[in-house]
This record gives C-alpha cells, sequence and structure tokens, in this order.
C-alpha cells in the first residue's frame, strides 16, 4: 500500500529527520578527533618517558593500579614493533619475489633468521642500543622494541612474498597492458592481492609479540638485570613470586586489550579486505564492522583524503606513468652507435666504487667470523656433543609438535574461515589464546603434567604447540578466506562430497598459505624452545635436554661461546630443512596451487 503524505503534518517533521541525519556524521566526526588528541597525547606521554634517564634497577609493582600504565608502556612498544615488521616484511619479500638472483639466500636467511630464538639477538640487540643512547631510557626501550620484532616479523615476511609469487598472470599483464609504474603496481595490485594474508598474519605477529613480551621487559644478561615497566615484566613478576592474584589481574588486562583489538583494529581490516577477494561471483557472507562503518561513513575523513590523499596520489601516479613514457621513448630511439665512449676515469667512477665497497664488506665479514671462531676455541669437544645430542632431540620436539598441530588447526581453521558466523566468535579467542604468554600458563601445565605422570619431557612438546599451533591456525583461516566464491558454487553445483571438495578444491586453495603456516611454525618451535626447556619457576630451575635448554642457559650464565655455538648449529639444521623440504613446497605452491 501507497502512504500518501499527510497536508496536515507539520514540517517541523522533515527538518527534524534531516537535522538527525546529518547529526550522525557530526557525532562520528567527534568521535576520531577525540581518537586524534589522545593518539597526541599518548605520543607525549611516551616521548617525556624515554626522554628521561634510565633506571638501574626499577622495581615492578605487583599492584593492579599499575596495570593501565603498564599496560599502556606495553602496547606501545608492541605497536611500533608491529610498524616496524611491517614495512619489513614489505621490503623484504618484494625484493626477494623479484630478484631471482637474491631470491635463493634472502628466503634462506629468512628461515634462518624466523628460527633463531629471541634470546641469541638479545645480547647483540641490547648492547648496540644501550651504546647508541647510554644516557636515555630510550636505549633500552629501543632494544625492547628490535626484541619484539626479531620475535614477530618473519611471518609476515613469508606471507607478503607467497602472495607475490602466486600473484595471477592476467592481473600482472594487465598492469603491465596499462603501463603501470612499480610503485602504482604495488599500491593497486601487489598489497591489495596480499592484504587478506599479511592482515591475519599481522593478527599472529601481534599475538606472538604478546607471548614473548615477558623476555622482551624483564631479562638478565650476565650480571645486569634489565627491567622495563610493562605487562610483561608485571607477569614475569608475578610468575616468580607465585602471585596467583597478580597473574590474574595481568591476564585479565591482557585479554582485555586483546579483545578491543579485535574489534577496533582487526576485524575492520577483516571487513574491508573482503573487497580484494580475487573472485568473479561475491559472496553473500561478508564479515561486518560497525567501526568501519563509522570510518567510511565520516565526512571529516572523506573531506581529509579528498582534499589531501586524492590529489596527492593521482599527482604522483601521473608523475611517474610521465617518467616511464619518457624510459621507453628513450629506449625506442636509442642508437648504439651514437653512444659516446667512455673514458678509464669515468669507468672506475662507476664500476671501482661498488666493486671498493663489495670488498670492504667481504673484508668485514671475514674478520667477524674469525673473530667468532676465536670465540669457539676454548670450548671442550664434550661441550660440541652436547650441543648436537641436544640439536636432534629438539629437532624432534619441533617436528612432533608441527604434526600434533596440523592435525586440529587445518580442519578448524577451514571451519573458521569459511563461517564468518563461526568467525565472529573464534576469531578473539584465537587472539587470546595465542597471546597469553606461556610463562603463565605453563606453572600450571607443568604442575598438571606432573600429577598424571609427565614432566618436562612432554611439558616443553605442549609448551611448543602453545606458541606455535598459531601460525598454522591464522594462515589457514586466510587461506580458507581467500577461496574464490566461484570454486565453491562450482563444488556445490557438481554435488561434490565431503572427500572430494577437500581434495579439489579446500587444500589446494589453502596450499600457499598451509606452507607459509607450517615455515612460520616450524621456526616458532624452534624459537619456542628457549622457554620449553628451560623454566624457572619460584626460584628453581626445571630443564630438559635440548638446544633451547642450552641456549638459555648461556643467556643467563653469560656463556657467549656456547650461546654463538648453539646459534650457529641451530642456523645449520634450519638450512637443511629449508633446502629440503620447504624450498621445494613453495615452488609447488607458486606452479601448480596458483589461481590463475
Amino acid at each position: 500500500m501507497i502512504q500518501l503524505p499527510n497536508p496536515f503534518q507539520p514540517r517541523e517533521t522533515l527538518a527534524r529527520a534531516q537535522v538527525l541525519e546529518r547529526g550522525t556524521p557530526f557525532f562520528i566526526d567527534l568521535g576520531v578527533a577525540a581518537i586524534g588528541l589522545a593518539c597526541f597525547y599518548a605520543i607525549l606521554r611516551i616521548a617525556m618517558f624515554w626522554a628521561g634517564r634510565p633506571e638501574p634497577e626499577m622495581v615492578v609493582s605487583l599492584s593492579p593500579r599499575s596495570l593501565p600504565l603498564y599496560a599502556f608502556y606495553s602496547v606501545v612498544r608492541i605497536g611500533l614493533a608491529y610498524l616496524l615488521s611491517l614495512l619489513f616484511a614489505i621490503t623484504y619479500g618484494y625484493i626477494a619475489a623479484y630478484n631471482q638472483r637474491a631470491e635463493k639466500v634472502m628466503i634462506a636467511v629468512l628461515d634462518i633468521l624466523q628460527s633463531i630464538p629471541v634470546l641469541s639477538f638479545l645480547p647483540p640487540v641490547m648492547l648496540a642500543m644501550i651504546a647508541l643512547f647510554p644516557t636515555r631510557q630510550l636505549g633500552v626501550e629501543m632494544g625492547a622494541i628490535v626484541l619484539i620484532f626479531t620475535g614477530s616479523v618473519w611471518n609476515m615476511a613469508f606471507s607478503f612474498y607467497s602472495s607475490l609469487k602466486s600473484l595471477p598472470r592476467e592481473l600482472k599483464e594487465a598492469t603491465a597492458i596499462y603501463g603501470f609504474s612499480g610503485v602504482q603496481r604495488l599500491f593497486q595490485l601487489e598489497l591489495p592481492y596480499a592484504a587478506i594474508g599479511l592482515i591475519w598474519n599481522s593478527i599472529m605477529s601481534v599475538a606472538g609479540a604478546w607471548f614473548f613480551l615477558m623476555a622482551c621487559e624483564m631479562f638478565h644478561l650476565g650480571s645486569r638485570d634489565f627491567r622495563l615497566p610493562g605487562l610483561g615484566s608485571y607477569l614475569q613478576t608475578a610468575a616468580d613470586k607465585g602471585d596467583g592474584a597478580a597473574i590474574a589481574w595481568g591476564l585479565f588486562t591482557m585479554v582485555a586489550i586483546i579483545v578491543a583489538t579485535d574489534q577496533l583494529l582487526w576485524r575492520p581490516l577483516i571487513s574491508w579486505s573482503n573487497k580484494f577477494k580475487f573472485e568473479q561471483v561475491e559472496s553473500n557472507k561478508r564479515v561486518n564492522s560497525p567501526i568501519l562503518h563509522l570510518f567510511t561513513h565520516s565526512d571529516a575523513l572523506a573531506s581529509i583524503r579528498r582534499h589531501t590523499l586524492d590529489p596527492f596520489t593521482e599527482s604522483l601516479y601521473g608523475k611517474l606513468a610521465s617518467r616511464r613514457m619518457e624510459r621507453l621513448h628513450k629506449l625506442a630511439t636509442y642508437d648504439p652507435d651514437a653512444r659516446p665512449s667512455r673514458s678509464f676515469a669515468d669507468r672506475i667512477r662507476a664500476y671501482g666504487v661498488p666493486a671498493l665497497l663489495g670488498i670492504i664488506a667481504a673484508v668485514a665479514v671475514a674478520f667477524a667470523a674469525l673473530q667468532a671462531v676465536a670465540l669457539l676455541r676454548p670450548l671442550p669437544g664434550r661441550e660440541y656433543l652436547h650441543i648436537l645430542l641436544g640439536a636432534i632431540i629438539t629437532f624432534l620436539r619441533v617436528n612432533l609438535a608441527l604434526l600434533l598441530a596440523s592435525a586440529w588447526t587445518i580442519p578448524v581453521g577451514v571451519a573458521i574461515g569459511s563461517n564468518p558466523r563461526l568467525a565472529r566468535i573464534a576469531q578473539p579467542l584465537a587472539q587470546i589464546a595465542a597471546s597469553v604468554p606461556a610463562t603463565a600458563l605453563f606453572p600450571i601445565l607443568l604442575l598438571a603434567l606432573v600429577q598424571i605422570g609427565g614432566g618436562m619431557g612432554i611439558g616443553s612438546i605442549a609448551l611448543m604447540l602453545l606458541g606455535t599451533q598459531w601460525y598454522i591456525l591464522f594462515n589457514v583461516i586466510a587461506g580458507a578466506i581467500a577461496i574464490p566464491n566461484d570454486l565453491k558454487e562450482v563444488a556445490t553445483l557438481f554435488h561434490f562430497g565431503t572427500v572430494q571438495r577437500w581434495k579439489t578444491v579446500i587444500l589446494p586453495g589453502i596450499f600457499p598459505f598451509l606452507v607459509t603456516g607450517l615455515v612460520t611454525a616450524s621456526g616458532g618451535a624452534w624459537n619456542a624452545s628457549i622457554i620449553a626447556e628451560y623454566f624457572p619457576i619460584k626460584g628453581k630451575i626445571l630443564q630438559t635436554l635440548g638446544l633451547g635448554a642450552i641456549i638459555s642457559e648461556a643467556t643467563s650464565t653469560g656463556r657467549f661461546p656456547v650461546l654463538l655455538l648453539s646459534t650457529i648449529v641451530m642456523a645449520m639444521m634450519v638450512v637443511t630443512t629449508n633446502r629440503l623440504v620447504w624450498r621445494p613446497m613453495f615452488r609447488l605452491a607458486e606452479t601448480r596451487y596458483k589461481l590463475s
């Protein structure tokens, strides 16, 4: 039934409706302005703290009143480490994907670095940062941020590299036909295509940063004791003293921050990234975000974008396109016979300087290698055998943890990624579980294992699972989300059974993401071994034989030759695994299981 307008209705009703409609964006803009002011105050507060003098022996208060300030400091450290990780991942992954000469070396180096425990980076990083800023708190803070960076960056770099290697050929040909510059291709093709995997690995990276927060905010380096005010040092102090109430308060604060981050940051980003799915038929099942809706309907942000970002990008892309056309024109009109002959001095300037820099770099590397060998000379032969035996045992634990983790994360990850309603509930729960520091849960887990007849041998595998299974889970979720809806509808149309659907659609669709998850989970397992095999509790050290225990003990006692040798052995084992397992799987992912 069509309802005709009432001529006797007051005109103020329409005006009131327009006022309400226009008032909503006003409150949105007001909220955006409040967020901006809060960020400005946070930057000012953290700058004042970092510019102060470092406290030689800071006392961590276990009062719940200290938690808001401690949580603020930890969030800032994790946030800065994440931004540094994102920049590094995009740069490193881009170079590795498009430079064939450097690709093999860069991926092998990346695999080694992501497997080296945080404590192996600790002595050089912390000493270097303190030497750069000896009279300011900034030195210790930068050291902690770089340590968090080393524990959370590698899976993001692997994800971006894998996405670039699996770019559909027709999309790359389209950018070439339209004359995209490298910058335009990066922002309009490569980053959007990699967005889903990059966002989910960002979630995992931040969760990994929370996981290793204790080791980065409170640690011993020889006879020196480093402590930073933060949530990680609060939980570590509470665990050392056996204060259950303080552990509960710390975990509650951390869970609240994780849930808030999920609702305010990750859920809007996941909802926004859905528009970058490589599909021709849009799915009806989408992740919704009220926060994203508010930001997309903000008049202030839209005005800022129209007057700043849009003109800047248009001008930048126009200049890059004109330069590209000029280069193409020069190549088309190039006459090799008309090229002027270069003098000997010009050749020296062109090739001599890079050659000289290469020689200097080679000499520096050789000198550092000789110094490292000199450190290893005093070690007796039994120390080599002890480290080798520990490496073999840790290798077996790592692979057993990968098998157990894959057994449940693959089906659960596919279920979460294929069902947005389930993802709305399971995603924050997975983030919380992945972010809870293992040292806060391990005393409870260890006591339970002792009661049922287990010990540190079983407990170390369980702790590796706590730190590595989430890499596989989050990557499988990203892979399930990225499967085009076209393929799912075809499978339904041809009445595929469960086994055939998994064999034909699901496993090939998630395979590139699964390889990334397995690689990073393997590195995470090696990394988690430093905590899983060597655990201090109530003034006692519980440990089992393994390479992680050797590294942790060497770090706490200042035995740098043992630390160096253990790290070298771990790197050699990781390189061997990379060549025999991960590199062929990456090659298979970018050839046979590539969308095109």
